[in-house]
């Protein structure tokens, strides 16, 4: 009988979902605390410069998936120091983009607020913001590391405890630093500052037996030439792909530009719908990595087959809920983000859309973990490639058709062929994933 159980699913997919659904909660506490100062250029300083840095880590989150990817595969082949050697490889990787974004700062936070139309008060903030937070680098990325190798062993309980640790003293900090010692930004900044590296300190705790008999021979591993070149070639694979993905959302945005002021706000208040889908749905697609990793390492042809479609359908299975919670209480949810009757009622319009967007795209989310998890991540670069050519082709056409509904439509069948197109090449996968 399978190891691949619903129950093994949802004890690892549910701690992501609970430690994704805390993210937002952060940017809340910081605006509510920042806001006290009555101002609004620290305000919108603090936003600007949060964008900023999550714009330039956002480019290493594949350090996370490729790790996942490899420690899963060592972890099912039975190969323990392999294991503790990725997650190694990784941290060294993450603490080099760490003091690479320190030594550079200079150039890409001028560079990033010359592009940006902010006032000078503005600006002045967000370089004060930012000089602090940027000596949090090498935590934040080596806790992608620490992050996607917890996920690799099915930890993700330990996941969510990093991620309460963080928040919940990012939030502490922030209301005795700013409220309570009057530091204003730098207080903001001080203490996330300080919560990113109290998680660092909590991920190598949880992380301690990598670094117990087992650590000599997997530093000895640490320059493997085949395992380094294995590494480098899924994240450039991943972050190839993230790219493409990341500029079909721009595009998306820029083209509702064209339709108006308030066209525009209501598009950006119903993509909040996609974030919560995303959110609400990645722990299965983390699900997949772990299980179809692990399948794949012990050339378990059925077990990748099976981790395959117990996380597609509870992946369904969430899609299905949040589908009906935005087809019944959309309106309210608009309502909560906006005050704006014309913004209401504009989103209002597009509303259906994200009421079927969630059992539209979570087959390519679940797929994408699969791709992942099986590190047959060219063949999900090129599947994105190919979809998003689709989507472009769509786009030319729906938009002067029926345009905000047009752009609403492309964007729905770039998730369909994202999804056909990965499960066109999944027998390919399953095949090359466990032969031996």
């Amino acid at each position: 009988m399978s190891t691949i159980t619903h129950a093994r699913v949802l004890r690892i997919a549910a701690p992501i979902v609970i430690s994704n659904a805390t993210v937002p909660l952060l940017g809340a506490v910081d605006t509510a605390v920042i806001g006290q100062m009555g101002q609004a250029a620290p305000l919108a300083a603090v936003g600007l410069g949060a964008i900023i840095l999550a714009t330039f880590y956002w480019v290493f989150g594949f350090l996370r998936m490729s790790t996942s990817g490899l420690a899963a595969q060592a972890a099912g082949a039975g190969d323990l120091v392999e294991r503790d050697a990725v997650l190694l490889r990784a941290l060294a990787i993450g603490l080099a983009v760490g003091l690479g974004l320190i030594a550079v700062q200079g150039l890409l936070f001028g560079l990033a607020l010359r592009v940006s139309p902010a006032s000078a008060a503005v600006e002045g903030y967000a370089q004060a913001y930012l000089g602090i937070r940027v000596w949090g680098a090498p935590a934040t990325v080596m806790l992608y590391a620490m992050t996607g190798w917890l996920i690799a062993l099915e930890r993700t309980r330990a996941v969510l405890l990093l991620q309460l640790l963080q928040n919940g003293l990012n939030a502490g900090l922030d209301f005795l630093f700013v409220l309570g010692f009057g530091w204003g930004i730098a207080g903001v900044a001080s203490a996330t500052l300080i919560a990113e590296y109290a998680g660092l300190l909590l991920g190598l705790w949880l992380l301690r037996e990598s670094f117990g008999p087992r650590f000599a021979a997997a530093w000895a591993r640490l320059r493997d030439p085949v395992a380094l070149r294995k590494m480098f070639g899924a994240s450039r694979d991943i972050m190839l792909r993230s790219v493409i993905l990341q500029l079909s959302f721009t595009t998306f945005i820029f083209l509702a530009a064209g339709f108006g002021d308030v066209t525009l706000a209501a598009n950006n208040v119903l993509m909040q719908f996609l974030e919560i889908t995303a959110y609400g749905l990645d722990g299965f697609a983390v699900a997949a990595e772990t299980l179809v990793g692990k399948a794949a390492g012990a050339r378990a042809v059925a077990d990748l087959r099976r981790a395959t479609a117990v996380t597609m359908q509870w992946g369904f299975i969430g899609a299905g809920i949040l589908a009906l919670v935005f087809a019944l209480a959309g309106g309210e949810i608009i309502a909560l983000m906006t005050t704006s009757p014309e913004v209401r009622a504009e989103a209002a319009r597009y509303l259906p859309w994200l009421a079927i967007a969630p059992l539209i795209g979570v087959g390519s989310w679940i797929y994408d973990g699969v791709y992942i998890g099986a590190l047959r991540t060219g063949a999900m670069l090129r599947a994105m490639a190919v979809s998003v050519a689709g989507y472009l082709a769509a786009l030319l056409v729906l938009v002067p058709l029926a345009g905000n509904h047009g752009l609403w439509a492309a964007l729905m069948l770039l998730n369909l062929l994202r999804m056909f197109t990965l499960w066109r090449g999944f027998p390919a996968l399953a095949r090359a994933a466990t032969a031996g």
